[in-house]
């Protein structure tokens, strides 16, 4: 938790962006940060500094003295107490008047006496956003230091569809714990396989497992937020990728992750191997919807590719490959097993045996063996936690 401890301002400008800011101070809040608000007057039409005070637990600041006693907020302390000012939603009328060095409210006068790294979500509707005048004040601000963070491509509020939707609160906190988070794994490329697969028995039926992908998108989201480059080939699942170092590879079928798996690996130092890939595929998939009839229905399965099995004969001694084995019975004997068969660095072990672990969970419950015949145990935790444990016995064998 970069963010845990840090003291940030949050900037709110006259936008329809605006809501986004309570969510923005509750994950940072969630994260352990302190926030303190400044509202520009337009922003109060948008939203109300009731609502922003609740979830921040400080008073809003939006003019330079109190009109209750007198006391005067200073942006000098302000600017000296933060350790980041995040301006979300900016406007483009606050964006030009950071350029030009404009001090006409609290917002832009605490910008000015700043200190510390400065944050910048736009947002307005695209053809303002793609105006020259506010594209050269972007490449200004830019250049004197502050931090950009791109407005998406969706629905705005004129009713068009463009760039300059103020991107979603859940990467805009995340850019700034990747900020603050220290870059041990920088440089390094990682390949992630994760989730179900769905192996096809006609255009509407398939043969599937649980898997949700929490562990594996946990494990990217880990792996990224410490440098590394991630290539995340996943399954058919719900879940969202958030950092922007994370390539993603959508795929549905057994043999579709084998062909991303095997190409991609050459090009990383390593490998981890979480998705819950299907052992079998039917013989045949029907090209039209099979029809229920009287006698039972038959189905031939293959055996499916191999990919830990496969990426085991690739592997190069520069190269680390770490597998999952999720057993239900003689768990240890079976994770061995697979971690020797495999030619794996580690294997992690979890067993639908223990509770809250496994499948859907948000929580997991792992062991790690090693090929030296070591062995660790970790309790249960959330999945984020248990991707921090395991992403710190690979960069163990990155630095060994």
């Amino acid at each position: 938790m970069a963010l845990k401890g840090k003291k940030i301002i949050l900037g709110v400008t006259g936008s329809i962006a605006a809501y986004k800011s309570a969510q923005i101070i509750r994950l940072l809040v969630k994260e352990g940060a302190e926030v303190k608000v400044l509202m520009t007057e337009l922003a109060k039409e948008f939203i109300t500094p009731l609502t922003l005070a609740t979830l921040a637990k400080n008073p809003i600041l939006v003019d330079f003295f109190d009109p209750t006693d007198g006391n005067w907020n200073s942006h000098v302390d302000l600017g000296l107490w933060a350790d980041a000012y995040l301006i979300a939603p900016a406007t483009a009328n606050t964006i030009a008047k950071m350029a030009t060095g404009v001090a006409d409210n609290l917002l832009l006068t605490t910008y000015l006496s700043a200190k510390c790294p400065v944050f910048v979500a736009p947002a307005m509707d695209l053809d303002m956003f793609a105006h020259p005048a506010t594209q050269k004040n972007i490449e200004l601000l830019k250049s004197i230091g502050n931090q950009i963070i791109e407005p998406g491509t969706g629905e705005l509020a004129s009713g068009l569809e463009g760039k300059g939707r103020m991107e979603e609160p859940e990467k805009i906190v995340a850019f700034l714990n990747d900020f603050f988070n220290e870059k041990p794994l920088k440089g390094k490329n990682i390949l992630i396989t994760a989730g179900p697969t769905y192996e096809k028995i006609d255009p509407v039926r398939f043969v599937g497992n649980y898997s949700t992908g929490k562990m594996g998108f946990a494990l990217a989201e880990v792996l990224a937020s410490r440098g590394a480059d991630v290539c995340l080939i996943s399954g058919p699942v719900q879940l969202k990728t958030i950092h922007p170092n994370i390539e993603r590879i959508d795929v549905e079928s057994a043999d579709e992750m084998y062909e991303a798996a095997t190409e991609h690996f050459y090009s990383v130092d390593g490998a981890i191997l979480c998705a819950a890939v299907a052992d079998f595929t039917p013989s045949e998939a029907s090209n039209q919807k099979m029809k229920r009839g009287k006698d039972n229905l038959t189905l031939e399965l293959k055996p499916t590719k191999d990919i830990a099995a496969s990426l085991g004969e690739m592997k190069m001694e520069s190269q680390f490959l770490v597998g999952f084995a999720l057993e239900t019975n003689d768990e240890e004997a079976n994770a061995q097993a697979k971690l020797e068969k495999k030619n794996l660095d580690f294997i992690v072990m979890n067993s639908l045996n223990d509770e809250n672990a496994g499948f859907g969970f948000d929580t997991n419950k792992i062991s790690i063996l090693f090929r030296s015949g070591d062995k660790k145990m970790f309790e249960l935790k959330s999945k984020t936690e248990v991707a921090q444990d395991i992403v710190n016995e690979i960069m163990g064998l990155i630095n060994s």
